[in-house]
């Protein structure tokens, strides 16, 4: 039998002028190659030398100078000891210039004691160490922590050495309004069923309420009294909103109807169809003769008052839409949806500018703010206050373990959310400070699962607060007029940092 071997590629020049290695092939059991295996040891035989080779060179590229250490450079330096100044220091405020070495012996000497020797370091204005020399020829970083705003501040002895310090800017805690607590004062009964709407008259005299009756009453608001009924729809009434330039009282309910009333003839003068489901919220807007309604066919709809045409309809909501804002400042219309979602509507585009999705469950309530540019949603984990015009988000105020299905504030910044199981809380607008809590009581022959509030509203004072309950009554809350800062203290701790 015959035993073929095969020569290795020219290594002189590939592998770097160093001497070649031969690598014959093992034999297969009977002695004998094949000419296929001779075709399959080629290109492994010359890949393998290739690699060998490529590893002698990289040997002898890094070996001579392997043990050297690279220096760092004097820039490189400073930058070092830069960022570990800023890293260990940065949480701690402007220190006290120090007291030079004179001054210290003096006032040793004037106390009977012996006099203390000046320390070295940042005192001392003749060190020439290499850390004072860095720090003095050092430039002021461009690192800004995240609490604070770092500077190089002048040494107190002549200039010589220049101090690092980060000024720490924490906000201070802002102490709660101090507010009276608020009492029952009256209570109303005349509807049969849960009272799902509330609206004040412009003038403060009278004020409206709608229920699942299917009726409509004004009631005047200083005796309580029933003035006058209105029927004509054929499903709960949800929502309602007057009009303070025109005689006009408009109401939505959940036979899908969106109707114009005339307080002058008190009869129907408009009807606005379009909705395809049940209308839970209604709002006007204060400038304009438009109307915004949200129902459950998950739209927004904006009317025109006048010719009972919908001028846009506002669809990017999944859930049914149960709140709506209206405003003159941009955003002009604000939408709260059961998913979960605050949409601020461009009106004059008809598209949305900003989606907040900071809640985590249906939002069922809104108020905008009487005097500030802001608004407060409500859903039955928290509270949370926004600002203009971008919905930036401002604080959360931690409320019921409830469904909120009302919320109001007043020029005092009082603010008032009811729960679906019947309590009431009373929270600081500044701080979110809750300073009262109340749980309504129904009343005799009712059920105490008819202990909820649906709707409540200020009047146009401030100082009286109605709610429309599940037991079918409408109750009146005012202050307290004897109470006093002594009687009723402020227990405020102000809450964490937590921003969701």
């Amino acid at each position: 039998s015959t035993q073929s071997t095969w020569d290795s590629p020219p290594s002189t020049m590939a592998l770097g002028h160093h001497q070649a290695m031969d690598v014959a092939p093992q034999s297969s059991a009977s002695g004998m190659v094949s000419d296929g295996d001779k075709d399959l040891a080629l290109p492994m035989q010359s890949l393998q030398s290739l690699v060998l080779g490529s590893l002698k060179r990289s040997r002898e590229m890094f070996l001579s100078n392997h043990s050297h250490h690279h220096t760092d450079s004097e820039r490189n330096q400073r930058m070092k000891l830069a960022l570990k100044i800023t890293s260990d220091y940065q949480h701690v405020r402007n220190m006290a210039p120090p007291v030079p070495a004179a001054q210290q012996q003096q006032t040793s000497a004037g106390a009977g004691a012996a006099p203390t020797p000046a320390s070295g370091g940042a005192t001392t204005s003749g060190s020439g160490s290499a850390v004072e020399q860095m720090l003095e020829d050092m430039p002021a970083p461009a690192i800004t922590p995240a609490n604070g705003q770092l500077i190089v501040r002048p040494g107190a002895q002549g200039g010589s050495s220049q101090q690092l310090t980060a000024i720490n800017r924490k906000k201070a805690v802002m102490q709660p309004q101090w507010h009276p607590p608020w009492t029952l004062m009256k209570v109303i009964s005349g509807h049969l069923g849960w009272v799902r709407a509330i609206a004040v008259d412009p003038s403060n005299n009278w004020f409206v309420t709608g229920s699942v009756d299917r009726t409509i009453k004004f009631w005047d608001l200083a005796t309580g009294s029933l003035k006058v009924t209105y029927t004509g729809h054929i499903s709960a009434v949800r929502g309602l909103a007057i009009d303070e330039r025109h005689p006009y009282l408009f109401s939505v309910g959940e036979d899908k109807m969106v109707k114009c009333w005339d307080l002058e003839c008190n009869r129907v003068i408009r009807h606005y169809h379009g909705h395809l489901s049940g209308v839970y919220c209604c709002a006007l807007h204060p400038s304009i003769d438009l109307l915004m309604t949200g129902g459950r066919d998950c739209t927004c709809r904006v009317w025109d008052i006048r010719h009972q045409t919908a001028v846009h309809v506002f669809a990017s909501h999944s859930e049914t839409v149960s709140s709506v804002l209206a405003q003159s400042l941009e955003p002009q219309v604000i939408t709260g949806s059961n998913d979960q979602t605050i949409k601020l509507w461009d009106l004059a585009a008809g598209k949305c500018m900003t989606t907040l999705t900071h809640h985590k469950k249906s939002v069922r309530a809104m108020c905008l703010h009487p005097s500030e540019y802001t608004f407060a949603s409500a859903t039955a984990d928290s509270i949370k206050c926004w600002k203009f015009p971008e919905g930036v988000f401002m604080r959360n105020i931690k409320s019921h373990r409830a469904i909120i299905n009302s919320l109001s504030v007043n020029q005092d910044n009082v603010l008032v959310s009811g729960g679906d199981n019947g309590s009431l809380y009373f929270h600081d607008w500044k701080t979110g400070y809750n300073f009262q809590r109340m749980q309504s009581v129904v009343q005799p022959g009712s059920l105490d699962a008819d202990n909820s509030i649906f709707c409540s509203t200020f009047d146009r004072t401030g100082t009286r607060l109605i709610t429309g309950e599940g037991d079918k009554t409408i109750k009146f809350w005012w202050e307290d007029k004897n109470a006093t800062p002594e009687t009723f203290p402020v227990e405020y701790k102000p809450p964490s940092l937590k921003r969701y």
